[in-house]
């Protein structure tokens, strides 16, 4: 076996232990066998939304229930797919994505798209999958994926601690912090949107409008980049693509509800097993009532955007 490869088999299983015994994931038998794909990433997602609305477009399978994204296999099928939405005149996104969940019906294995990455993604992969074993709300993409972030997020930096990765922490650190800012920017502009679509103007007026948002918006990333992370620009690959409403609506899925699991995970003293707990008790809650607190504003969510 190449060296390098044993490595990363080596690293991924203390990874997983660290997940079971530290953050309280499901200890089965995933990410025990290793598949090699040959491919850049497993899936592609796609995510659409109307012209003029950030909610996504939503389908339903059996398993999974209804999610706000429709997955290929095969890059081009996908392709195809959202060209045909985009016919429709869908907003339309593509995500390439490197790991999945079966939600505990089978032990998900450790796939060779997960390994391109620096060591913190990896955790980041694993613990992110595992999260959705933990805990699942079938039909609730936006609480799923929060939840599953906000573990990924707090078991990577809670691991580099513990393993003495001192410069590998500050790293991700400084890169969380960035995309704390980064997110509160893309809700002031889902906010200016969401205005913009309910004010009830012609179509013209709103396409202008909506051009106008996006163009400012970027004028306020390069002031993040700048006068924030010293030139360092974080999210050069996600501005290089054409900003539109699905791309909104997929990062408002991943990170849409990380201050209401924030507070959950401060409300217990940051002890994840009683945070897991809470965390089941919200999912039980009726759809509206989970919804609005998912959704409630964050404290800090204007400060460094206006």
């Amino acid at each position: 076996m190449d060296p390098a490869l044993q490595q990363d088999l080596k690293l991924a299983l203390e990874i997983r232990d660290f997940a079971i015994v530290k953050l309280g994931l499901p200890d089965n038998g995933s990410y025990t066998q290793f598949v090699q794909t040959g491919r850049r990433a497993v899936t592609w997602n796609i995510v659409a939304a109307p012209e003029f609305s950030l909610k996504a477009k939503r389908w339903c399978f059996l398993v999974a229930g209804c999610v706000s994204y429709r997955g290929y296999f095969d890059q081009q099928q996908a392709e195809r797919f959202a060209h045909r939405l985009e016919k429709k005149s869908y907003d339309v996104t593509i995500s390439p994505a490197i790991a999945y969940s079966t939600l505990g019906w089978f032990d998900d294995p450790l796939l060779d798209t997960m390994l391109q990455y620096r060591d913190e993604q990896l955790a980041a992969f694993i613990f992110h999958e595992l999260a959705h074993q933990q805990l699942y709300v079938k039909g609730d993409t936006a609480f799923n994926e929060a939840y599953a972030s906000f573990v990924e997020e707090t078991g990577v930096r809670a691991w580099l601690q513990s393993s003495g990765r001192d410069e590998l922490l500050v790293r991700w650190q400084l890169m969380n912090t960035a995309s704390i800012e980064f997110n509160i920017l893309l809700q002031n502009t889902r906010d200016q949107l969401n205005e913009i679509y309910s004010s009830g103007v012609n179509q013209e007026a709103m396409r202008s409008q909506k051009k106008l948002v996006f163009s400012a918006m970027k004028m306020r990333y390069l002031t993040l980049v700048n006068e924030h992370w010293g030139g360092i620009n974080h999210y050069r690959s996600w501005f290089s693509l054409e900003l539109n409403n699905a791309r909104l609506a997929l990062m408002k899925l991943y990170h849409g509800g990380n201050c209401a699991f924030e507070k959950l995970y401060e409300s217990v003293g940051r002890n994840i097993v009683f945070f897991h707990q809470l965390a089941a008790d919200r999912a039980a809650l009726g759809t509206d009532e989970r919804a609005a607190w998912l959704n409630r504003p964050c404290d800090r969510r204007r400060s460094v955007t206006t």
